[in-house]
């Protein structure tokens, strides 16, 4: 029996993006939309491209990764984490997930490699050098990015005990991934500009990026 492999795409008012995402989907990955209170009507349109829709009440980046994971099939242990706002190109997760299922890495994670200088502001790319440098300090991992796309089992996500639910969660996955002697594999990833009428939450105003490094920090100090 082929296998299958669980997406999950945290969202927050993707409506825009969500088309061209579900379409480009490769075959053996199914998406798992984690709805985080949208009112653009994106769950709606995740169903109607057949997508699972998860509601997440609780706000935050890492409640809604983590209802996704929670939701994912425990048959096929592989899953894959994506932004939902197309700025990575879905046909690049067989690369994510393969290693991962072969046994080469027990994580998989993205270095987003910006397509054009509108995709990724100055502002976000600083705050995210500091936190990855500040990363390889703290557990020796080679790795340039707080990891937007990632691949891992998912028994073994949920055996780390994040308790982040908010921006801080990637970060949290990388330390708790070192601690624990994961081996991590970084990838290079083409970084896309967003599709138009969507807006990151992180690095679409300078207030975003604080927050979402103000959450980090938090995360770096317990």
């Amino acid at each position: 029996m082929p296998y299958m492999t669980d997406v999950v795409l945290p969202c927050l008012n993707e409506a825009p993006a969500l088309p061209w995402l579900l379409t480009r989907l490769p075959v053996g990955f199914r998406a798992i939309v984690a709805d985080n209170g949208s009112t653009d009507g994106s769950a709606d349109i995740a169903r109607a491209y057949g997508a699972r829709v998860v509601s997440v009440p609780q706000p935050g980046y890492g409640a809604a990764v983590h209802a996704g994971l929670i939701a994912a099939d425990p048959a096929d242990d592989v899953v894959c984490v994506m932004d939902a706002d197309g700025s990575f190109d879905p046909r690049e997760l067989t690369r994510f997930a393969d290693p991962v299922r072969e046994g080469i890495a027990d994580l998989v994670v993205g270095r987003r490699r910006p397509t054009s200088r509108n995709s990724w502001p100055m502002h976000a790319r600083a705050g995210n050098a500091i936190l990855a440098r500040r990363v390889r300090r703290t557990t020796g991992l080679s790795v340039h990015d707080i990891g937007p796309i990632r691949a891992a089992r998912r028994a073994a996500l949920l055996s780390l005990g994040l308790r982040d639910r908010r921006f801080g969660y990637p970060l949290e996955l990388l330390v708790a991934a070192g601690r624990a002697g994961w081996r991590v594999t970084e990838l290079d990833v083409p970084y896309l500009s967003r599709a138009v009428g969507t807006k990151s939450k992180v690095t679409g105003t300078v207030r975003g990026t604080v927050r979402a490094i103000r959450d980090m920090q938090a995360v770096l100090t317990r």
